[in-house]
């Protein structure tokens, strides 16, 4: 009975807070990708799809991470120098000669292999060569210079972990252990919808009342940049017939149905209705602004998202709703953004209850400065910016130096 009065909630007058949309998403929605085997230098933006265990140590074994002389540490005056005989050399990619007899010293560079026995490094600068010997400096720590093997990734340790969304350092990690491809998600196809008698597209002339879709080539663009691959179904007029017949085909062939606008309350809006009507609506109405009205649920099986018609509420729901919902079914891992504190510069007022997110420049001295337009609808808000300065639910003034946490546009933008 608790899950149906907290559904109900969403439902209703009140608002579901963005850590319980969240929760929900985890809880009602299951990974739709399957598993490929790709290329390694094809994996980069691409989800792990099962944890990668390190066939190898890495490095396979101790090398020298300077050049100098390699050295057994218990043949070291800790008072005063030590002078010893140089055995031998090893160059990177060479095996040694041998082991390191007692009592001498081999030339290394750096990343190179060292001999048996060795275990500490002295590095050149630090070091004086007198004939056939070198002179070895009081005081060198046990084990300095020295790379152990394993000391990065042990064989048989998690190296990635699955549903890790593959960044150039994780191929580089994972060409290291010796690795030429790797199982990932397929990428999810997302059916693409603007909404709304008002919007043309370019090049078509702009008539009284009409605007340009800009939600379309930016949440296309997003999507992209998160390896999805977008299918642009064009425009919904405000019919609602049309809306369902639509959304239905749509959702027959994607794996996610993703739309803006038509999910307030007006008499054109008809995506949640209309998700209501075909198949089951999860929540809507987010505790957010700007984003407040989101529209989650499933039609026919597939989920179908209606986030807000407004560009900035569009771009910011989508991030904070939609991107946990994409890489739940994605079989990624989401990642929460990291909150940055800075100092405001500016005072603002708002009601309890209601995490609010304001368009600021963070400048290298941490302060945040709010962007003079905040509308809903200004692009350049977003464009001019490079932060959201995100005032939670129980703040009801925030007064000029004043800390303020703050979410990089880095991370809002995918």
């Amino acid at each position: 009975m608790a899950q149906l009065s907290e559904d109900r909630v969403a439902f209703g007058g009140e608002l579901m807070s963005l850590e319980r949309v969240q929760q929900r998403i985890a809880e009602v929605f299951e990974c739709r990708a399957g598993i490929e085997q790709i290329e390694m230098c094809a994996a980069v933006g691409r989800i792990l799809a099962q944890d990668i265990l390190a066939p190898v140590d890495l490095p396979p074994f101790d090398n020298s991470a300077v050049d100098g002389y390699a050295v057994r540490h218990q043949d070291l005056d800790a008072r005063q120098p030590t002078l010893l005989p140089v055995h031998a050399k090893t160059f990177a990619g060479h095996a040694p000669v041998g082991s390191l007899p007692p009592g001498m010293a081999t030339r290394v560079f750096t990343g190179a292999m060292l001999p048996k026995g060795a275990d500490t490094v002295q590095m050149q600068e630090d070091s004086e060569a007198r004939g056939d010997s070198v002179l070895i400096r009081p005081g060198l720590a046990r084990g300095a210079n020295r790379r152990q093997a394993g000391e990065d990734i042990a064989r048989g340790q998690c190296a990635v972990a699955a549903g890790r969304r593959l960044m150039p350092p994780h191929i580089g990690l994972l060409a290291a252990l010796g690795l030429e491809q790797v199982g990932v998600r397929t990428a999810l196809t997302v059916a693409l919808f603007s909404t709304g008698d008002e919007i043309v597209e370019p090049p078509a002339p702009l008539l009284p009342g009409k605007i340009y879709d800009a939600n379309r080539a930016m949440l296309a663009a997003w999507l992209t940049r998160l390896g999805v691959v977008v299918r642009d179904c064009g425009i919904l007029p405000d019919d609602a017939n049309l809306t369902r017949e639509r959304l239905a085909r749509a959702a027959e062939s994607s794996d996610v149905v993703l739309t803006s606008g038509g999910v307030s309350m007006g008499e054109g809006d008809h995506v949640k209705d209309a998700i209501a009507a075909i198949g089951e609506l999860t929540f809507w109405r987010v505790a957010i602004k700007p984003g407040r009205p989101v529209a989650l649920g499933r039609v026919g099986g597939t989920p179908l998202l209606g986030v807000p018609g407004n560009p900035v509420a569009a771009q910011i729901t989508l991030a904070l709703v939609g991107w946990p919902l994409l890489d739940r079914l994605g079989g990624a891992t989401f990642e929460a953004p990291v909150r940055l504190l800075a100092r405001s510069d500016f005072a603002y007022r708002k009601k309890a209850g209601r995490r609010e997110y304001v368009r600021v420049t963070v400048d290298a001295a941490s302060v945040a400065k709010r962007y003079p337009k905040d509308g809903a609808g200004i692009l350049t808000s977003l464009t001019e910016t490079n932060a959201l300065a995100e005032l939670p639910e129980d703040l009801t003034q925030l007064a000029p130096g004043d800390p303020v946490r703050c979410i990089t546009l880095a991370w809002l933008h995918g």
